[in-house]
């Protein structure tokens, strides 16, 4: 009883997709696609798994938990890729290091990645992104940021909000309190998770002058529009926060221009999940979900890992939480939409409906073609069953 009921379970992690949700994944994933090239952005594909050591090399060891690995014929480690970035990174420092500047790359892939049960992380999803190579500008930055909106805009989302921080404004102020490394982690760590008591608590451990620990507590709630670029700025002692701050204000006068300031929010506590982060940093949020859709950030010291040093910044989009967002805010995907024509037939005329079906997919048309003869009100029927707009019925 128990090998029969296994027979119709799905790997922990896993999601089927029925039709009408396919269908909407597709409309994603094609809104996603035409958009990146309507930017400029060239679209690679990367085999689904890579090297262990490809995978691993920018982000240390501290990942092998939560990826999915095997071993090949030569017994060498590959896994499962659990991001887009290593391995594009990877693609260009070994194919396209000779192609000018700046790359403008885009994906639509699987990833995946081993997560804990709970609402909205799978082991296996489905991600579009883009990386912009070669260029440390803040045009560059405000680029992805302001194409990961108009992404989401056009793929029918409106109700979300934009997180933008820096890296470098986190580690400068880390580093003017003189924490080490493991504390300054513990840190980070506890400004993810908004943790007050943790960041009071290593306060405490470091005995942090009384500025500095009101800058360490402050940092987790420094959050707000433009205004609370002041107040980073007067937590700053250091030259790196100051600059990452002048970074944000630049970004930020450059998405007025592109008409998507109203979207973007500063938060100094965004740390993002990835170690690889140094400079502008952001996380997207949708009214009614706990977790982030879209995520992004400047990567500078990853290509320096494949030895080919090269500034970039980009971001993904989890497109089963753009799905889910669009649910939770309203969105109903309506199941007579599925096909354009069902086609049906009286028993003398299988070959005019045929014909007919021919005619309707060359226009373009989605058809549902009958395979038996039946009444007319038989047909009707059938149409409503299958989801289909409009009968032809040839008599």
């Amino acid at each position: 009883m128990q090998k029969r009921e296994q027979l119709f379970e799905i790997p922990y992690g896993t999601r089927d997709f029925l039709p009408e949700d396919a269908v909407e994944m597709r409309h994603l994933e094609s809104t996603a696609a035409a958009l990146f090239h309507q930017w400029g952005y060239d679209e690679v594909k990367t085999p689904a798994f890579e090297y262990l050591d490809t995978l691993t090399r920018a982000n240390g060891a501290s990942l092998e938990s939560s990826l999915f690995k095997l071993v090949d014929r030569d017994n060498r480690m590959i896994a499962l890729r659990h991001e887009m970035t290593s391995p594009i990174a990877r693609l260009v420092s070994s194919r396209m290091k000779r192609d000018n500047l700046p790359l403008k790359l885009s994906y639509i892939s699987d990833v995946f990645r081993f997560e804990d049960a709970q609402s909205g992380r799978q082991c296996a999803f489905h991600q579009a992104g883009v990386e912009l190579l070669g260029s440390s500008s803040s045009a560059a930055d405000a680029e992805v940021i302001a194409l990961a909106i108009e992404s989401l805009k056009a793929m029918g989302l409106e109700d979300f909000q934009v997180s933008l921080g820096q890296a470098d404004f986190i580690n400068g102020l880390l580093r003017q309190m003189n924490l080490s490394a493991e504390q300054q982690s513990s840190a980070k760590s506890a400004l993810e998770r908004h943790d007050l008591v943790a960041l009071e608590q290593l306060s405490e451990e470091a005995a942090l002058s009384p500025a500095n620990r009101e800058a360490l507590t402050e940092l987790s709630g420094l959050h707000g529009k433009e205004e609370i670029l002041d107040r980073a700025y007067q937590l700053s002692f250091n030259e790196q926060s100051r600059r990452a701050v002048d970074n944000l204000s630049e970004i930020y006068r450059l998405l007025k221009v592109y008409g998507v300031e109203g979207y973007v929010y500063f938060d100094f506590g965004v740390t993002r999940d990835l170690s690889y982060y140094t400079g502008m940093v952001f996380e997207v949020y949708a009214l009614g979900l706990g977790y982030p859709i879209c995520g992004g950030g400047r990567y500078d010291d990853m290509f320096e890992s494949f030895h080919h040093p090269c500034p970039a910044t980009g971001f993904a989009l989890g497109l089963e939480r753009v799905l889910a967002a669009k649910k939770q805010q309203g969105f109903a995907y309506s199941a007579a939409d599925r096909h354009d024509f069902y086609i049906s037939f009286t028993a003398s005329k299988l070959s005019a409906a045929l014909q007919k079906a021919k005619e309707l997919r060359a226009s373009g048309y989605s058809v549902f073609l009958s395979l038996q003869a039946e009444s007319e009100e038989e047909a009707r029927q059938s149409a409503r069953a299958h989801a289909c707009k409009e009968l032809v019925y040839c008599s």
